[in-house]
C-alpha cells in the first residue's frame, strides 16, 4: 500500500476518506503551482536585472548630460 507521511504520522492512502485523498491531491498541486511561480519568479527577476543594466549602458553619462547643456568642462 502507498503511504504518505504528514506531521510524522504515516498513513496508508488507500486507507484516507475521499475528502482527504481530495484535500492531498489538492494539495500537491498547490505545491507543484508554487513551485512553478517561483520558477517564474527568478525567470522574471533575472530578466528585470538584465534590463535594468542594460538600461544603464544606454544612459549618457553625467559628464555627457553637463555638456549638452552647453556647460564646458572645467579642470582643475
Amino acid at each position: 500500500m502507498p503511504k504518505i507521511k504528514i506531521d510524522d504520522i504515516e498513513y496508508d492512502l488507500d486507507r484516507l476518506s475521499e475528502s482527504a485523498q481530495g484535500n492531498l491531491t489538492m494539495l500537491r498541486a498547490c505545491e507543484a503551482e508554487i513551485q512553478r511561480l517561483q520558477l517564474l519568479l527568478a525567470i522574471s527577476q533575472t530578466a528585470r536585472n538584465a534590463y535594468a543594466s542594460a538600461l544603464r549602458a544606454a544612459l549618457p553619462s553625467p559628464l555627457d548630460q553637463t555638456l549638452a547643456q552647453g556647460e564646458t568642462l572645467k579642470l582643475s
